[in-house]
């Protein structure tokens, strides 16, 4: 759908917008190109998310000869480190646009994990030529580097890159197009803990992470040459031919005014909404990187915690289609009521673990949360602060997310580490659930 305005601002990455092709002359909405383009993007962060990096965990602790709390501390400096730049590098998305950061994120982070590889060597090396009580010190600044290069590249920037440059395509239709990327990373995120372990078994952690990087590689290439940052770019707009006629229905759908992220972080909606993502992204987190621990002390196997992931992604898709369908009609705060009752669903069953029923509410806590965390994370920003600095506003809104993610499985491990059991920190994540709930009443699309 060919735009009317022709004076259009060109942004600085306008000059090479067309290269290869101008997606304009192809014969169908080339929104539906980006829209795999972004899911791919998202699915090739998954070796930088705690879901990918977890399965790795007891290799690195063996490998590095470090305990299991170091390594969580390691993760916790490498994530908060990462979340402090992931602010300021959302205003580069808004410079340079969707396509070409997530291609740079996805190259950068394929050379990050081919180094992590190798990190033991690296370690080894460095630590020779010192005296042999820097080997421990050692060992954790190369873990700490490796991990914020992961998370910085994987879950911030390539994520907040591939996610957003969807949402640009779509306006009206910004709900199912994230019901589709959300059903694809819900399944893709669910076998890669799987999938890595088979990785792993066939050649070892340091071949099964060189592996991945030749993936993430292989995608950095398609978006250069599949993705595009805005409509607007290729004289298109958003939504294309499946623009509906009547923009008045559903007014809270449509993209609210353009806010500045100094206007936006003065709003109290974009504080809840926000908190109400921390919370499940440290929760899922510290869950997926204790998920071995946490399932032995409850007297299950490697095998049965690994799994769990499966059964949790079902109930995932399910929510993530019904919530992105409901998120083109209904007020995004009721959904994040919905994602903060998963939270506290899945605090409570952790809190109580066993073999029996416990399990089953872990499965519908963790795909409550799964489900409604692309919507609330996704959605929200452009709807009720613009396109315009959305860079900014979901990439601070990102930076916050990552260093709660960061604080998760330290939380755990002090909490294991200090009384045997991880009940203190999964009662205090039940008790934020409660308080969020609570705060959601208000928390309506500001004006």
């Amino acid at each position: 759908m060919k735009s009317d305005q022709h004076d259009v601002e060109r942004s600085p990455r306008s000059r090479f917008a067309n290269f290869p092709f101008d997606p304009s002359a192809v014969p169908f909405f080339y929104g539906t190109v980006v829209l795999v383009c972004g899911t791919l993007g998202v699915l090739a962060s998954a070796p930088g998310q705690t879901v990918g990096v977890s399965v790795f965990t007891d290799f690195l602790i063996e490998a590095h000869e470090l305990s299991r709390s170091w390594i969580s501390f390691a993760y916790l400096a490498g994530t908060i480190g990462s979340a402090v730049l992931i602010s300021r590098a959302g205003r580069y998305y808004d410079r340079f646009g969707g396509r070409w950061v997530s291609a740079g994120s996805a190259a950068m982070l394929a050379l990050v994990l081919m180094a992590m590889s190798f990190s033991d060597v690296i370690a080894g090396a460095a630590a020779s030529v010192l005296p042999g009580s820097y080997r421990n010190g050692v060992s954790f600044a190369v873990l700490t580097l490796g991990f914020f290069a992961m998370r910085f590249f994987g879950q911030g920037m390539l994520t907040l890159s591939s996610r957003n440059m969807v949402l640009e395509w779509f306006e009206q239709r910004r709900g199912m197009a994230l019901a589709f990327i959300g059903i694809s990373i819900a399944f893709g995120f669910s076998i890669t803990p799987a999938f890595f372990e088979w990785l792993i078994q066939r050649g070892g952690w340091a071949w099964a992470w060189q592996t991945i990087a030749i993936i993430v590689a292989v995608f950095s290439l398609l978006a250069v040459v599949f993705a595009r940052s805005r409509p607007e770019e290729h004289g298109m707009l958003p939504d294309g031919p499946f623009a509906k006629e009547n923009r008045k229905a559903h007014a809270e759908t449509l993209s609210g005014r353009d806010f500045t992220l100094s206007e936006a972080r003065r709003t109290y909606s974009f504080w809840v909404f926000t908190f109400s993502v921390v919370l499940s992204g440290l929760l899922l987190t510290a869950f997926s990187f204790h998920v071995v621990s946490i399932f032995a002390d409850a007297g299950m196997s490697r095998a049965r915690a690994v799994s769990i992931f499966v059964p949790a992604a079902f109930v995932s898709v399910v929510v993530e289609f019904v919530g992105s369908w409901l998120s083109d009609f209904v007020k995004l705060k009721y959904l994040a009521m919905v994602q903060s009752l998963g939270s506290l669903i899945l605090a409570l069953s952790l809190s109580f673990l066993d073999a029996n029923i416990s399990v089953v509410f872990v499965v519908l806590g963790m795909g409550l949360m799964q489900g409604m965390f692309g919507i609330i994370s996704g959605v929200t920003w452009p709807r009720f602060f613009g396109r315009m600095h959305l860079g900014a506003i979901s990439g601070f809104s990102t930076s916050i997310v990552v260093a709660g993610t960061a604080i998760g499985p330290y939380l755990f491990s002090v909490a294991h580490d200090q009384v045997g059991v991880y009940r203190p920190a999964t009662l205090l994540c039940a008790v934020a659930a409660v308080f969020l709930i609570a705060a959601s009443w208000r928390a309506d699309r500001p004006v």
